[in-house]
């Protein structure tokens, strides 16, 4: 593993996990959200987020979380390594109340500057939806992947996973 992807639903814990596998690994770690947003939970620019996504991807090594569709492609393109945290969307709802409770109005860690956590309904929306919509598109996506693929259903299964690496 040199390059390495870490999606599936928000809430589902792919920071967390993506911190935990760089622990173990020594590979540096992007958090897509932290780059991507601008102050207030704006949009960059689509030609300005193409040029840091290159820069982004221009390391040999590296762990990206984060799904962003629009670049999943050129990502997948420059994997070795896909890891789809594929939760039950209770756990994932759950989990995502649970930080935004514990957050709100403040930045998380892999959160960009200016970005606090806060209550959005259409947010809890996509991610109740989540599975039935997006996992599919995941799945179509990663069916043509050449690299190794990981799929866990449950964290116990994740945790095992980056148990078997320390």
């Amino acid at each position: 593993m040199k390059r390495v992807l870490v999606i599936g639903s928000p809430g589902a814990g792919k920071s967390t996990f993506a911190r935990a596998l760089a622990q173990r690994s020594g590979l540096p770690l992007i958090h897509l959200d932290a780059h991507y947003h601008l102050p207030g939970w704006t949009e960059p620019d689509p030609a300005d987020w193409d040029a840091k996504l290159d820069t982004l991807l221009a390391g040999d090594s590296w762990i990206i979380d984060g799904n962003y569709g629009g670049s999943m492609d050129r990502r997948l393109a420059l994997a070795d390594t896909a890891i789809l945290l594929d939760y039950p969307t209770l756990l994932c709802l759950w989990r995502l109340v649970k930080r935004i409770t514990t957050l709100h109005g403040t930045v998380r860690p892999d959160a960009p500057p200016g970005c606090p956590e806060r209550f959005d309904l259409e947010f809890l929306h996509y991610v109740a939806v989540f599975r039935r919509v997006k996992t599919p598109v995941l799945e179509r996506r990663l069916g043509a992947f050449p690299g190794r693929i990981a799929r866990f259903r449950r964290p116990s299964e994740a945790q095992a996973f980056l148990d078997a690496l320390a």
